[in-house]
């Protein structure tokens, strides 16, 4: 799994980087066909200057094959705001983890049910 981090109006310390990839183990565990994800932290000035606290925001985006997840959380600490996107990123992946194995056993039930229905319709031949 490839894990980009990266900073936006703010540097990424080590401390912020090990807690993220700490965070995506999780995530990785419940999915082990995850291409990449890119995260990008951030920091919002606009409501320090009027007395407004700094709003921290962290966001990834994930690759699986043919689609990409996109979650964001804000707070007023980052390492909060990386535990929450952790957790998204997490119902997300496991979500459409359920959806994938769900169409593999429905595509199969339905098969075996339609040749079940055929074969009782089928009057013995007189």
């Amino acid at each position: 799994m490839n894990v980009s981090i990266s900073g936006h109006h703010i540097s990424v310390t080590e401390a912020m980087d090990m807690a993220v990839r700490e965070k995506l183990e999780k995530v990785e565990r419940h999915f082990d066909q995850i291409q990449s994800i890119k995260v990008i932290l951030s920091l919002d000035n606009s409501g320090s200057s009027d007395g407004g606290k700094k709003s921290h925001k962290a966001e990834a985006i994930l690759r699986v094959s043919g689609q990409e997840m996109f979650v964001q959380a804000c707070e007023d600490d980052m390492y909060k705001a990386i535990n929450e996107m952790a957790d998204k990123l997490d119902r997300q992946v496991r979500k459409y983890k359920t959806r994938q194995e769900r169409k593999k056993t429905q595509g199969a039930g339905r098969d075996e049910r339609y040749e079940d229905f055929m074969v009782d319709d089928v009057a013995p031949a007189v």
